[in-house]
C-alpha cells in the first residue's frame, strides 16, 4: 500500500446525539487514515453500510483494484452490499471481530 484508495476498512459503531442513539457506518482509507465515507441512521441496516460505501465511491472515485475489509456482519454480507463490492473491489475480506488482524484495524478506528 503506497497511496490512497488502495485499501478501505469499514466498520459500524453507535454514538449518542441530541436525537438519541444513532448508528454510524464509516469507511476509512488505510493509507491516509481518513474517513472517506460515512452514514448515520437510527437502525443498523444494509442501507446504512451501502450509503456509506456509495458516499466513499462518489467522493474518492477509486481506481480498479480496491481492497475492502470489514467484519462478518449481516449488513456487509447483504446482496446489495456484495453487488457494490463486486463492481468496485478486486478483493473483499471479512474478519471475525476477535481475529488479531481485524483487531488491528479496529484500533485504527479508535485513534
Amino acid at each position: 500500500m503506497n497511496e490512497p484508495n488502495q485499501v478501505w476498512v469499514a466498520d459500524i459503531t453507535y454514538i449518542w446525539t441530541k436525537e438519541g442513539w444513532l448508528y454510524l457506518a464509516s469507511i476509512m482509507d488505510l493509507f491516509s487514515r481518513k474517513i472517506v465515507g460515512w452514514h448515520l441512521s437510527e437502525r443498523m441496516t444494509k442501507e446504512l453500510v451501502s450509503k456509506a460505501f456509495q458516499r466513499a465511491i462518489h467522493r474518492r472515485n477509486p481506481q480498479p483494484g480496491l481492497i475492502h475489509h470489514s467484519d462478518q456482519g449481516s449488513q456487509y454480507a447483504s446482496n446489495e452490499y456484495q453487488a457494490m463490492l463486486r463492481q468496485y473491489c478486486k478483493l473483499a475480506r471479512y474478519f471475525g471481530t476477535k481475529w488479531p488482524f481485524f483487531c488491528k484495524f479496529k484500533r485504527v478506528f479508535a485513534r
